[in-house]
C-alpha cells in the first residue's frame, strides 16, 4: 500500500468516525484546542509521538503487506509445478 492510499484510507476512516460520533469528535477538538493553546509543549510532544506510532504501523502494514503477497507468489508458482507433474 502507497502512501496515498494509506492517507486516504486514514482520512475516510476519520471522516466516518465524526459522521458517526458527532460529541465525541466535537470534545476531542476541544480538548486539542485547549492543548494547543494552553499546554503547547504537551500538545507537541504527543503530536511528535502519535505521529511516530502511525509511522510505526504504516512501517508494519507495508512491510507484512509484502511479505503476504511474496508468500501468495510462491504457493502459488508451487501449486503451478505441482499440477504441471
Amino acid at each position: 500500500m502507497d502512501m496515498s492510499a494509506f492517507l486516504s484510507e486514514v482520512m475516510g476512516g476519520i471522516v466516518s468516525f465524526v459522521q458517526g460520533n458527532t460529541i465525541i469528535a466535537i470534545v476531542i477538538a476541544l480538548i486539542l484546542l485547549y492543548l494547543i493553546f494552553r499546554r503547547t509543549k504537551l500538545f507537541i510532544g504527543l503530536l511528535c509521538l502519535v505521529l511516530i506510532v502511525a509511522l510505526l504501523f504504516y512501517l508494519i502494514g507495508n512491510l507484512a503487506g509484502s511479505g503476504s503477497e511474496r508468500k501468495k507468489k510462491l504457493l502459488e508458482k508451487e501449486q503451478t509445478q505441482s499440477d504441471s507433474q
